[in-house]
């Protein structure tokens, strides 16, 4: 195991208060953290994952009382899914309060706020004290991390530390929720899932629009593997592969096996069929995939229920 993989709480907080970029996991993706006051370190942030700048940071706190400290005229609403999904895998979008630095929104007036629920990650941001920002903790557009060896594997000396909290549970980012007023607006699915908050507020949850914020991981190209990947239904595979005689080594991604044997096929995973089970482990199953060496990953497509939107969010960029 790598030296700099470690589960020293009080190293990592240390490191954070110098300036320096710590790994830490949380429910969702091992994050990429750094002081999210410290213009020179959430700069790093942006170098090290070869992050657009503009692209806006979510800023992670400890305890639900510090979202008074980076955002303003919070609705009702808000602090109702505050109190209902926090900590866990929700990140709001508000109106972000003078002491956020114009780096961390990506120079809007908003700035996205959660609190994780991963037991590592809120001891390590209640040590450090303050607001740490955490975008995946990979190569931007690139697979999420839900392990430290894969962050271990996609960075170099730029990341001081990196906090192992074992595999991550949920395995997907988080859902988004901005606001209209009081009506909240879905700016990325996630596993919390828009009738989860409707149902909580008793109020429709909107569709993002042409003037919603910007939002992390809302490219049309992400979460993808480095193998070209496209998504068909299990119908359409077989044909598929008897259609292209000059395909080669094929990685696949399935519900069931594929019963005709055919000579392409390097690899393939059986999914689960269960939402949780499927997005916990969906980013390892295709770094699996990807290091196979395939020229082609083909993943079966997944279930319309809204129970499956977050994955199917980032299966959509990942194909891209």
């Amino acid at each position: 195991m790598s030296k700099r993989i470690t589960t020293d709480i009080s190293e990592a907080a240390r490191l954070l208060i110098d300036g320096q970029l710590v790994a830490f996991p949380t429910e969702t993706v091992y994050g990429l953290g750094a002081d999210a006051l410290n213009l020179s370190a959430v700069k790093r942030v942006y170098e090290a994952k070869s992050r657009p700048f503009g692209h806006p940071l979510i800023i992670h706190i400890g305890n639900s009382e510090l979202i008074d400290e980076f955002a303003t005229d919070i609705p009702d609403n808000a602090r109702s899914l505050v109190a209902r999904f926090w900590p866990g895998p929700l990140t709001l979008v508000l109106n972000a309060s003078d002491k956020v630095p114009a780096i961390v929104t990506g120079g809007q007036e908003t700035v996205a706020i959660r609190f994780p629920a991963h037991p590592m990650a809120i001891a390590l941001l209640r040590e450090f004290g303050g607001g740490i920002v955490g975008p995946s903790a990979n190569k931007f557009g690139q697979l999420s991390p839900t392990k430290a060896a894969d962050v271990d594997r996609d960075f170099g000396p730029e990341v001081s530390l990196i906090l192992d909290g074992a595999t991550c549970t949920v395995g997907i980012e988080s859902t988004i929720i901005g606001f209209d007023g009081e009506f909240p607006v879905l700016l990325r699915p996630g596993m919390i899932t828009k009738n989860a908050i409707s149902m909580e507020i008793s109020k429709e949850v909107l569709d993002a629009g042409p003037m919603s914020p910007r939002v992390s991981g809302s490219l049309p190209s992400h979460y993808a593997p480095i193998t070209n990947l496209i998504l068909l239904e299990a119908i359409d595979i077989p044909r598929y592969l008897k259609s292209s005689a000059a395909l080669r080594d094929v990685a696949l991604l399935t519900f069931e096996p594929i019963l005709e044997a055919h000579p392409s096929i390097s690899k393939i995973i059986i999914a689960p069929k269960e939402p949780n089970d499927y997005a916990k482990n969906l980013y390892q199953r295709l770094r699996e995939l990807d290091r196979v060496g395939a020229n082609l990953i083909i993943v079966e497509t997944i279930p319309s229920a809204d129970s499956w939107d977050g994955i199917r969010d980032r299966l959509d960029r990942a194909a891209h």
